[in-house]
């Protein structure tokens, strides 16, 4: 459902009911917009088994390029599946040129391809949040779940935390 759109086309955003991006994409392509649904693949697990799925990278929202000069967009707003389009004093708000294509252009088989994390088994790092903030403790796992397990030492121990990636800082090489 990528595409590349007029010359004068602008990106909107469109926000959708909750689950409903499918039903939203498939009916404002009826109706002649083009769509873009940017997809990650992410693993879930459910009843001992796993599996590779596709799934928003912006859950709840899909973009449709509409012409600049003569824009059709409250269509949207009566189509099913769609709950607002993104909007500043009564027109809907266009994304930056080159936004989109800079997603399509990460895209591989369907899914975004994320940058790799900068952060590293074993690399020390200052956490930045939370009754631990200051100290400094080496990563000893990381999960799918943006969660690593670090290692500090506490009381003359070693004791293992888990805490979000975004708790903890990189600490500046000299």
């Amino acid at each position: 459902m990528r595409c590349d759109g007029p010359s004068t086309a602008g990106w909107i955003v469109i926000n959708t009911h909750p689950n409903k991006e499918e039903i939203a994409l498939a009916n404002l392509m009826r109706q002649g917009f083009e769509v873009y649904c940017p997809r990650l693949r992410k693993r879930i697990r459910h009843a001992r088994r796993t599996s590779d799925v596709l799934r928003p990278l912006f859950p709840g929202y899909v973009f449709a390029a509409v012409d600049r000069d003569f824009p059709r967009w409250r269509s949207c707003l009566s189509t099913y599946g769609v709950r607002q389009v993104v909007q500043a004093a009564g027109a809907p708000s266009f994304l930056p040129d080159g936004f989109i294509e800079s997603l399509q252009v990460r895209e591989l088989d369907g899914a975004i391809v994320l940058p790799a994390a900068p952060l590293r088994l074993g690399q020390q790092v200052r956490l930045a949040s939370g009754p631990f903030d200051g100290l400094i403790a080496t990563i000893v796992e990381m999960d799918s779940r943006n969660r690593l397990v670090v290692l500090l030492e506490l009381l003359n121990r070693p004791v293992r935390i888990k805490v979000p990636v975004g708790a903890v800082a990189e600490i500046p090489s000299r």
